[in-house]
């Protein structure tokens, strides 16, 4: 199978002109435990291999993504304001204008979101693993959008599943602080721990800034090692991309 074959393009009714894209760690050419179209940088897999991975990638794409530097927090890089060749943005979200301007986000088990508006003008990818998702990265990233959120659609990508997604007590309680409805969000487990389903806490907070249409989510990464990377279930393991941009 080749590297594209295996990515997949979202299930989700896009303007013309608008373009997304999921990798998968299908393909490519890093050894385990990173095998194999690992794109992370930061996770000990040999450079040569990963920049390989990137090039194979690229060559899909009408430029090479803004990669991001990501922190688990609520920072959105405005792509158009970038000058080529800048350091990767230290940031959790891109938002870009432009044609060619690629946004992604890496994710091994964290939920990968994108955004685009209706009229296909403004597209956006965020990562949202739970701290970032709790402090409001969704929030800041529509935002940065500068759209009506009447006017947006959003993709959830494949994120570790409520089934699998053990957490303690201070996370569920964290948000809960921040909207009681965060509730319905997890499942109590056994002692003291708790189940959170990052799809339905993402689904609240789109609801609540009024975006209305939501598609994706429902995979998981943790159960499908075939498929997918994941931190939770591997420790040592690769990155996939979520992508999204305008065409010229």
């Amino acid at each position: 199978m080749t590297d594209a074959a295996s990515w997949f393009v979202p299930d989700w009714p896009l303007p013309p002109g608008v373009r997304a894209l999921q990798t998968t760690r299908v393909g490519g050419v890093s050894g385990a435990p990173w095998a194999g179209f690992n794109l992370g940088d930061h996770v000990g897999d040999e450079p040569a291999a990963v920049a390989a991975n990137r090039a194979r990638l690229a060559a899909m794409l009408p430029a090479m993504p803004v990669w991001l530097a990501q922190v688990h927090g609520v920072d959105v890089a405005r792509l158009d304001a970038l000058p080529a060749g800048a350091p990767a943005p230290v940031a959790d979200a891109a938002v870009a204008r432009a044609a060619g301007r690629v946004c992604a986000v890496m994710t091994a088990d964290c939920l990968p979101l994108l955004l685009c508006d209706r009229d296909g003008t403004v597209v956006a990818a965020a990562h949202a693993g739970w701290r970032g998702l709790c402090a409001g990265v969704i929030e800041a990233t529509v935002a940065a959008m500068a759209v009506r959120p009447a006017a947006l659609s959003a993709w959830l990508g494949p994120a570790i599943g409520p089934a699998a997604f053990e957490v303690g007590d201070e996370v569920r309680a964290a948000f809960v602080a921040r909207d009681a409805a965060a509730a319905d969000g997890f499942v109590r487990g056994d002692g003291g721990r708790w189940f959170a389903d990052l799809y339905r806490l993402a689904r609240q907070r789109l609801a609540a800034l009024g975006v209305p249409a939501v598609h994706g989510g429902g995979e998981c990464t943790w159960r499908q090692a075939d498929r997918y990377f994941s931190y939770r279930r591997d420790g040592v393991t690769g990155r996939m991309a979520t992508l999204i941009w305008r065409e010229a």
